[in-house]
């Protein structure tokens, strides 16, 4: 049972098309998985149906398949996200060597959809103010082997103030009243009222000002909801238009979307395959660059030098820095982080124990291959086996990194005749 007020609204919104939508709510919904362009080639999975018109890497799947369950998805192979939900990175459009900020970014889709179009290359801040979800994030971008990320935990102003004009594309995926989720989310329908509407839209101005000082003169935002109220969408935008007159609106081609104005765009229901959504492009023309110092690197120690050879590692351009007794790997040209409340500063390598090197779980998600590796079928009793913690029969010794069907997952060590099981406890089955 949707709230009257809202249906009284949609009616009045949609007019004509009104009854379409009503219709659509009663479909089945669509399920959708985005590939993984970091983990290397696609595999051929039967329950892999079409493609999501706006992201190369997106597709549906068979709603009876169960994906999350399968050992691909622990690898990072794919993640699930919803169909429209693609549609901001889409318009986004990063590219490999760019500075970009994905402000409110947990749980990752969105942030883990940026990284792989990224390919590796150029610097990614992605930012969470709820502490929880901040570590949700944090997890998922381990799991997807994103090395370039910094995750923080801060309040968008905070950001603005150390990183002015630093950022070539800004996305701002707004918290909102999650309208569009009526359909998927029973919470978003008891939660929702008027009241709650324009609470949101107040956010999401103090939101947008903060992200509008992190876009530098010629970079590009984003801005994106998953609502149907125009108080959070168009007049969110024009209001922010009037505030900022360094920003006009992008025109962009998305002939996918139902154009909302110059360089807007809605998704609605019962015009494709996906939930409701909202977006705007806008481009910044004033302002000055921000100039923000490199962080510093610290050496490598010795016994991660004895490790990586042994393995055959070879890391991407960035340096060293030591988190904690842990060390990480930062992409390069990675600003000062004084100040911040910083989850993850890129890739973790893991820790120095006495002479020797304790690897971490984010690097064997990271690796593609190594010298040493022991691969697994994703339909065997020894995969199973593994992501419950048990030993692996194995003829390896030493640190061995464990794939699945060629897809990195894990640790193992050997002793000759067993992989000891480094999986972590907390992923486990």
């Amino acid at each position: 049972m949707l709230p009257q007020e809202f249906l009284d609204r949609m009616k009045s919104q949609l007019g004509a098309e009104y009854p379409e939508y009503l219709a659509s709510l009663e479909r089945p919904r669509a399920v959708a998985l985005r590939f993984n362009p970091l983990k290397g080639e696609i595999p051929n999975m039967d329950f892999v149906q079409s493609a999501v018109p706006w992201e190369p890497m997106g597709f549906y799947y068979d709603p009876e398949a169960r994906p999350g369950l399968h050992p691909y998805h622990e690898a990072g192979v794919y993640y699930l996200q919803e169909a429209s939900a693609m549609s901001a990175v889409a318009l986004l459009d990063p590219k490999p060597g760019e500075r970009i900020c994905d402000l409110c970014a947990a749980p990752g889709g969105k942030t883990t959809q940026i990284a792989g179009r990224m390919l590796g290359e150029g610097f990614l801040l992605c930012n969470e103010i709820n502490p929880k979800r901040s570590k949700i994030l944090s997890r998922n971008i381990e799991r997807m082997g994103v090395a370039n990320a910094l995750v923080t935990n801060e309040h968008p102003q905070k950001l603005a103030d150390t990183l002015p004009g630093y950022f070539d594309r800004v996305l701002i995926d707004a918290p909102c009243s999650g309208e569009g989720m009526f359909r998927k989310e029973e919470a978003a329908v008891t939660d929702w009222s008027r009241e709650t509407v324009e609470m949101c839209a107040r956010r999401q101005a103090e939101i947008l000002d903060s992200g509008a000082q992190l876009v530098r003169p010629g970079g590009r935002l984003v801005y994106s909801t998953c609502t149907f109220a125009p108080e959070e969408n168009e007049q969110t935008i024009a209001a922010f238009l009037e505030r900022h007159p360094e920003f006009t609106p992008e025109p962009v081609n998305a002939p996918w979307f139902t154009p909302a104005g110059e360089g807007q765009f809605r998704l609605w229901p019962h015009k494709l395959l996906g939930e409701g959504h909202f977006a705007a492009v806008l481009r910044k023309s004033g302002g000055a660059e921000g100039e923000i110092a490199p962080c510093k690197y610290e050496k490598l120690p010795r016994v991660w030098d004895m490790f990586a050879k042994e393995l055959g590692i070879a890391l991407p351009a960035g340096g060293a820095v030591n988190f904690g007794n842990t060390l990480f790997w930062v992409p390069e040209g990675m600003p000062q982080l004084r100040g911040l409340k910083v989850l993850r500063p890129g890739l973790e390598l893991g820790q120095e124990k006495k002479d020797r090197f304790e690897p971490a779980h984010a690097l064997a998600l990271w690796l593609k291959n190594t010298n040493n590796f022991q691969d697994l079928s994703g339909n065997s009793q020894q995969i199973r086996n593994y992501l419950h913690g048990d030993v692996v029969p194995s003829s390896r010794k030493g640190w061995c990194l464990v794939t699945v069907d060629g897809y990195a997952l894990g640790w193992g060590k050997g002793d000759g005749k067993v992989l000891k099981n480094h999986y972590p406890k907390g992923l486990r089955r």
